[in-house]
């Protein structure tokens, strides 16, 4: 049995030493790193590390955009017994500060000279910071060392392998930080053990060999893409491909044709409304055909889902439906798209229907830091759709009383850092108390209906998931983000994004005039199409789930509006803009009064209409 996480990747290395491990793009070429360079580049950098005096259990942060070297210091860090303390690489310098000084990290691995920088301008809040790390660039500072003054010319293999022995199972391994969506980030204490049970279900569930690649594009400070789109993967002896930046995807999913790609559900709504408003103002047949064959396609997914055997005539239009008509959607993704992985937060029913009918499955699961990454999943030999799957082995979960998920089980963290306080608040005779309220089903499948402190409860007494609710908006082509308001209101209000592509696109065809963002979304035409279709929308739902009025914002949220993978902060965002949800409830009658509000890049607000 594997005892360390460093272990259980560095014993494949010699097996693997002519395989690709890695590969990253360089003056416009894909260049490959055999697992040959890879160990080997782990162990200078743990050569490194050892001179420069890391001891067992001591705290070295990385702060660095998804590269080789990310992986490379991570692996370092822990094959000398150290903790890696990962840190978001666009976060600003205070939040950087209060995670080195919190963790009390000693060395910071860092990829930006301009952060570098700044955080040296503010060292004396940073005592126990030693060295800062360059991993690019150079800097004339004592310090600072760039990364080939850091590197060890020799190591000393017999003290590594000593140090890796001597790791065990319940040692920590890293400290995770928390988004911060519930109040000020935590630091989320899980040890090798934690992580490579979290690796082994993985296993159980999805088949990844060694033909298989995939493009790390999420953060790898978040848990999602480390567990699941790193060390996963490298066990399996899949090829990581590291995309060149988040507005690069497309273009290095065409290029690199990667067989799995982990996303959370942002990625999987704008290709599904890139691809409806394609065909929606495509040719009038083409139009026809496409509609047809997702008919037919939805309506096999839908005998299957039912536990049916789907006709042989059904059977047979789906399999031409896939070959002549979805297969084109595979082309912008590499034309090798196995399956997609989708966590991080809920995915709309409809899109996830819609890749599932096309043949592109996406298995939606459900994880958090503190059970280092997913406990329940979808996968390829069992998925409900408009759930998170059914719990994955080594876990156990249970519904408290009101609906909270309670989980325990070898994933389950030993703690916030440093923090015992909010500790004995979530792990509770065992029991990890998720703060997210679910149900499950006869046959086990988790359905996750909204965080336990976002829950809206109404004037009238009436609980509402506000969650389930903007999924619902979202799913309209014209809608791009929503956020949710009604505590203690008499009614719901919601603060909408637009998708500005389909947006503009209608405006062109209804010759609406606008100079800019802020101009559209205050003309009337376009809030009395907004409203239209949130109408339509909420049919079916009890009248205290409609949205009686709403404010189309002239940009999407953003900052530090959202998390690094891009969920709401929804405290933040309802501080932010608590003057718009009050003039929303300001006008004396209950009846519609929706506005457009423009936001300039920089931030600043002015109400429009």
């Amino acid at each position: 049995m594997n005892n360390s996480i460093p272990t259980s990747i560095l014993k494949l290395a010699p097996a693997r030493a002519e395989r690709t491990a890695l590969r990253r793009k360089q003056n416009n070429v894909w260049v490959d790193i055999s697992w040959k360079e890879f160990s080997s580049q782990v162990r200078r950098y743990a050569g490194g590390l050892q001179a420069l005096g890391l001891k067992r259990g001591e705290r070295v942060a990385i702060m660095a955009p998804n590269c080789p070297e990310w992986a490379f210091a991570d692996l370092a860090i822990m094959a000398c017994g150290g903790l890696t303390v990962p840190v978001y690489h666009t976060e600003g310098p205070a939040a950087v500060a209060h995670i080195l000084t919190d963790s009390g990290s000693r060395f910071l691995f860092i990829h930006d000279e301009a952060m570098a920088a700044e955080l040296l301008q503010a060292e004396e809040t940073l005592p126990q910071l030693e060295k800062i790390i360059l991993l690019r660039g150079c800097f004339d500072r004592r310090e600072v060392l760039p990364l080939d003054r850091f590197l060890a010319p020799a190591v000393n293999d017999d003290m590594l392998q000593q140090s890796l022995d001597a790791i065990r199972r319940d040692d920590l391994a890293s400290i995770i930080y928390t988004s911060g969506t519930t109040g000020p980030p935590k630091g989320v204490m899980l040890t090798h053990g934690n992580i490579l049970s979290a690796i082994e279900a993985a296993r159980d569930s999805f088949d990844i060999g060694e033909e298989d690649s995939c493009l790390s594009f999420l953060p790898l400070s978040h848990i999602f893409e480390r567990v699941d789109g790193y060390y996963y993967m490298l066990q399996q002896g899949a090829v990581i491909n590291y995309a060149e930046g988040i507005d690069s995807v497309p273009a290095n999913l065409q290029e690199i044709s990667p067989t799995v790609v982990i996303s959370v559900p942002r990625l999987f709504e704008k290709m599904y409304a890139r691809v409806m408003e394609r065909i929606l103002s495509g040719p009038w047949l083409k139009k026809q055909l496409f509609f047809g064959a997702l008919k037919a396609a939805t309506a096999h997914l839908a005998a299957e889902q039912a536990g049916r055997t789907p006709s042989a005539g059904l059977t047979l239009i789906t399999r031409l439906a896939r070959a002549r008509v979805f297969s084109k959607l595979r082309q912008p993704l590499g034309g090798k798209i196995r399956f997609f992985v989708s966590g991080g937060a809920p995915l709309s029913r409809r899109v996830a229907e819609f890749f599932h009918a096309a043949g592109l499955p996406i298995y939606e699961g459900y994880g958090l830091t503190e059970t280092a990454a997913g406990i329940t999943v979808n996968h390829p030999r069992g998925t409900r759709l408009g759930t998170v799957g059914r719990v994955m082995s080594g876990t156990e979960l249970q519904l408290a009383a009101d609906g909270e998920i309670l989980i325990r089980g070898k994933t389950v963290f030993k703690g916030y850092w440093q923090n015992p306080e909010k500790t004995a608040e979530v792990l509770i005779d065992g029991w990890l108390h998720s703060g997210d309220i679910g149900e499950i089903d006869a046959d086990g499948y988790l359905a996750v209906t909204d965080r336990k402190k976002d829950l809206i409860i109404t004037a009238g007494g009436e609980n509402i998931a506000p969650q389930i609710i903007e999924n619902r908006l979202k799913s309209d082509k014209f809608i791009a983000n929503a956020f949710l308001f009604g505590n203690r209101k008499p009614f719901l209000v919601a603060l909408l994004v637009p998708n500005f592509d389909n947006l503009e696109s209608y405006a062109r065809r209804k010759n609406i005039s606008y100079s800019d963002h802020c101009e559209l979304v205050s003309n009337p035409r376009v809030l009395d199409l907004l409203r239209r279709r949130i109408d339509r929308l909420q049919e079916g739902l009890p009248s205290f789930q409609h949205v009686k009025r709403f404010t189309l914002m002239s940009r999407d949220f953003a900052g530090d509006e959202i998390t690094p993978t891009l969920k709401l902060k929804r405290k933040i965002v309802r501080e932010r803009y608590q003057h718009l949800i009050d003039e929303m409830y300001r006008a004396e009658d209950h009846g519609i009064h929706d506005s457009g509000f423009c936001m300039t890049e920089e931030g600043d607000t002015n109400p429009q209409g």
